[in-house]
């Protein structure tokens, strides 16, 4: 289990709190102090555990920094995904927009898991987001073929 205690998004320095690039922040919709838990498999786990003995963390504890303990720019991830996506698919899905971007990555699991069944409750913490929010922003994701089909109804309806 992780626990996540806040963030530090990336912005221009004209329009953050600190006039730095990254403001520490609470979490999205949350108390400034509240924490959100977030299951995670063994195998990371596991990667995770390896990559602290081997690196440590920083000193505010973040797992990934540069090599002088700084926040990784958001130009610097683009860059490694950009590449790994060379290394995963094959040239064609590379000029796609598929996984362009690794936010893409979050909303395919939280729209394979609504189309595979699992509870709307479940799906939402999971994602870390409330069920209204998460229907309304995935709903569209549900049972394509019905949804796509003109037709308003459920395939397990028309029986």
């Amino acid at each position: 289990m992780l626990t996540l205690e806040k963030t530090r998004p990336q912005g221009n320095t004209r329009y953050t709190d600190s006039g730095e690039a990254h403001d520490v922040r609470g979490l999205k919709h949350r108390e400034e102090t509240e924490t959100r838990l977030v299951p995670i498999l063994p195998e990371l786990v596991a990667f995770i555990r390896d990559h602290i003995a081997m690196h440590g963390v920083g000193e505010d504890g973040r797992l990934f920094r540069t090599r002088t303990g700084g926040v990784i720019s958001g130009s610097a991830y683009a860059k490694v995904w950009k590449e790994a996506r060379t290394y995963a698919f094959i040239p064609d899905q590379v000029a796609s927009p598929l996984a362009a971007r690794p936010y893409d990555l979050r909303h395919a699991a939280v729209s394979l898991w609504l189309n595979a069944g699992v509870h709307a409750p479940e799906a939402a913490e999971r994602a870390g987001h409330g069920v209204d929010v998460m229907l309304r922003v995935y709903a569209k994701y549900i049972n394509k073929r019905w949804r796509t089909s003109g037709s308003r109804s459920c395939p397990s309806q028309r029986r």
